[in-house]
């Protein structure tokens, strides 16, 4: 009870939030709040129509690299007999604009574990809307992972309150950030499986750009057995 008292910091820009309180907040639990309000503001919710596949808004998409319910990008996707079909689809929270992309910076290459609180309520709420037979992480490599200290994905699911299931291993390459995006769409297979399993797996990851690290992770399960593979991000590029 004494929690509700004590100054709360924004995650973001250290501004203390208002902690007014009421009779109603005395008795009800108290829902954890990470972010001011002028930080929140910046956070674009992806809403309306997406692709079917990759979750892209077709409201910031220009209609000629539209074809019915689906963008152009994961149309040359499923025509790769490859990777068609290997991704159901892809669930993104929000929109990767200038804000979040610092916010995910901070988090994913400075080390800052404690912003995985921040989309932890999001992405509790998306998981249980999806009802998946088992979560997998993105793993790091072995090197990656010393570099960073923590893999951002398993932090998203354990911040989120669910058990992670490790289905992946990763073998190391040169940063995603590094390469081009038709660089990116061409790697190698980087991912292989522990073991099989057949059921509804999500993967989850930091942002959505070109969609080739989801792919390739869902190829992998899919030749494992998986049925239905979807992935939850926390941006959409």
């Amino acid at each position: 009870m004494l929690g509700l008292f004590e100054q709360n910091r924004c995650l973001i820009c250290y501004e203390v939030m208002d902690s007014s309180i009421g009779w109603r907040d005395l008795f009800l639990p108290e829902k954890e709040t990470h972010l001011c309000q002028n930080c929140q503001a910046k956070l674009q919710p992806i809403k309306g129509e997406t692709c079917e596949i990759c979750g892209r808004p077709f409201n910031l998409l220009d209609p000629q690299f539209r074809s019915g319910n689906q963008c152009n990008d994961c149309i040359r996707w499923e025509i790769d007999p490859t990777y068609k079909g290997v991704l159901t689809q892809n669930h993104s929270l929000y929109i990767y604009n200038d804000f979040l992309k610092e916010v995910i910076a901070k988090y994913k290459y400075r080390g800052d574990y404690i912003l995985a609180k921040l989309f932890a309520e999001d992405i509790k709420n998306k998981i249980k809307e999806l009802k998946p037979d088992a979560i997998v992480p993105i793993p790091l490599s072995e090197q990656r992972l010393l570099e960073r200290g923590f893999n951002q994905s398993e932090a998203l699911i354990t911040e989120a309150g669910y058990k992670q299931t490790h289905l992946l291993t990763r073998i190391h390459s040169e940063k995603q950030s590094k390469k081009s995006r038709t660089e990116r769409i061409h790697l190698p297979q980087v991912f292989q499986t522990t073991q099989s399993i057949s059921g509804k797996i999500l993967i989850i990851d930091d942002i959505y750009t070109t969609g080739s690290t989801l792919r390739h992770a869902a190829q992998a399960l899919k030749l494992a057995g998986t049925i239905s593979i979807h992935s939850l991000t926390i941006a959409r590029g």
